[in-house]
């Protein structure tokens, strides 16, 4: 890599970022890797929102990138790139070609993108709630599967996120399931709203549950003590009768 290109790309890690004249926020770049485009991508494109560098990634149909923000942008993603990934898209002359091109590499032309999204829907149909499985788990691989189609240019939107969730969730949820299915509108309904309505169920009944142990404990020791009373009742042994109190 040319000196120059590198302390320029090491100068830039340094020192706050600023747009615009205005004090800008220091956040870190992740390095990208050949297993993880997927969340990069979700931060990075954050991070440059943040920054106000975006729109020169993605500018609006039919405007100009503003030159400095391109450059600027630009030089942020090089930085977020490993050294071998660097050198085969640093001809890359603005921010917008750079992203493309990176897009392109890790998710694929569009016969590519048509097969990974064909095996993309064959994983989201086999998705199944374990038993024991914290919901907050399931609702994470969930999420996770929706980013995943998004990068591949697809939705998944939340009437099929609430429909996964309630169609997939084990039977001592089906109560809950049955009540939202009745009286919700599961075609509008947010997915967080779906989830939290779940975990209210659950928290509530695994509450009940605990309850019933504890009694169901406390009943079979007070039995446990009435034994141990009556054995003292033994023939020939003399003794305070506890149903009546005589000796």
């Amino acid at each position: 890599m040319p000196k120059i290109l590198r302390y320029y790309l090491d100068s830039m890690a340094m020192v706050p970022h600023s747009v615009g004249g205005s004090s800008g926020v220091s956040l870190a770049y992740p390095l990208l890797s050949s297993t993880n485009y997927t969340a990069w991508a979700i931060k990075v494109e954050a991070i440059l929102d943040a920054q106000g560098l975006w729109e020169a990634v993605n500018p609006a149909e039919g405007e100009v990138a503003d030159a400095r923000k391109d450059k600027t942008a630009r030089a942020q993603l090089l930085q977020a790139l490993p050294e071998d990934i660097l050198l085969q898209v640093s001809q890359k002359k603005t921010a917008k070609e750079l992203w493309d091109s990176l897009k392109t590499r890790f998710v694929g032309a569009d016969r590519v993108k048509a097969a990974r999204l064909s095996t993309l829907k064959g994983e989201f149909d086999l998705l199944r709630m374990k038993e024991g499985e914290p919901l907050d788990d399931y609702a994470g691989k969930i999420s996770g599967m929706a980013a995943k189609y998004v990068n591949l240019g697809a939705t998944l939107d939340d009437s099929a996120m609430v429909k996964k969730l309630l169609d997939t969730v084990p039977d001592r949820l089906y109560p809950v399931v049955a009540g939202i299915e009745q009286f919700c509108d599961v075609e509008k309904m947010p997915f967080e709203e779906a989830l939290g309505r779940l975990k209210a169920f659950d928290e509530r009944s695994q509450r009940r549950t605990q309850a019933s142990e504890t009694d169901h404990g406390q009943l079979l020791l007070t039995a446990a003590e009435w034994q141990a009373r009556e054995k003292l009742k033994s023939p020939g042994k003399k003794g305070k009768c506890y149903n009546c109190g005589v000796r």
